[in-house]
Formats: structure tokens, C-alpha cells, sequence
């Protein structure tokens, strides 16, 4: 990273950043060629490693090329604003953000799937919810273990 004095390293400094975004743009690779799609997700501290919780429809181009290319990047970002300035060259942006990779697990059994889904559902509303057998069923439940991760801020 070129700006040292923007990087974040910290796990709890990356969570600050992290609880503040809702939406993770994961990297994949296909036949077809490198795309990437923005996800809802949830995550998880396990021993100051990250784990990010994601769920999907059971088929599709994402999870054929999650199950043929297990490793990925993704990125989150938040804490929007334009800084305004006389002079083009003076404007600015305020942001927060995250890039990493990792490898992506499936998740097949249903207590694994209910504790991801509780999780998504956590980050995204702060309301707890219960899964059932059959909810957990309809749909497929994969993480990523972030093997690194840097992130970025201009506040």
C-alpha cells in the first residue's frame, strides 16, 4: 500500500470498518473469464481471523465458479462523502474500505448454515433470527476464511 498513513492492520480497527459495510464484492474466476458480484454477508472473529458468511441460490454461474476456483479476493467499502474544493484537482472522497483474499468452504451441515445465516442477518439488520431445518435447506451457505487483509481509510 502507498499511503501507510491511511493503512489499517488492527483486527478491532478492521471491524469498525467492517460492521460500517453491508455489501461485499467478491472476485471470481470462470471459464468465462474474472467478474465480480456484490453480496450481502455477516462474519465472524475467530482468533483474530476474519470469516465472512454468505448465502446464495443452490445454482448458478457464482457457485460453479466458487466450487472450480476456491480461492478469492473481495472487497467492502463505506463512509461515503465528496470532499468539495474551488479546483478539480482539489476535490476529494472520504471512504473507508477492505481488500483481502481467502479460500472459500462450503457449508453443508445445517447447524453450520443456521449459525452463517444468523450471522448475515445480524450484521445486516442487529435483529437475532432462527433458522429452521427447511430455510436452511433452499439455499447454499459458503464463507470465505480471509487469509489477509488491509485496510484503507480517508476520513
Amino acid at each position: 500500500m502507498r499511503r501507510k498513513d491511511r493503512e489499517v492492520t488492527g483486527v478491532n480497527e478492521l471491524k469498525q470498518i467492517i460492521d460500517l459495510c453491508k455489501v461485499c464484492r467478491i472476485g471470481l474466476e470462470d471459464q468465462n473469464g474474472i467478474y465480480i458480484v456484490p453480496m450481502n454477508f455477516g462474519y465472524v472473529v475467530e482468533n483474530d481471523q476474519f470469516v465472512l458468511f454468505f448465502h446464495s441460490a443452490n445454482e448458478g454461474r457464482k457457485i460453479t465458479a466458487l466450487k472450480e476456483h476456491r480461492k478469492v479476493c473481495f472487497e467492502m467499502d463505506c463512509s461515503h462523502d465528496l470532499i468539495h474544493a474551488d479546483s478539480a484537482c482539489q476535490y476529494g472522497y472520504l471512504y473507508q474500505s477492505i481488500i483481502g483474499t481467502g479460500q472459500v468452504v462450503f457449508l453443508d451441515h445445517p447447524e453450520d448454515k443456521k449459525m452463517a445465516l444468523s450471522a448475515i442477518m445480524k450484521h445486516q439488520t442487529d435483529r437475532d433470527f432462527l433458522f429452521n431445518d427447511q430455510e436452511v435447506k433452499k439455499v447454499t451457505v459458503f464463507k470465505i476464511v480471509v487469509q489477509n487483509c488491509t485496510g484503507k481509510y480517508c476520513l
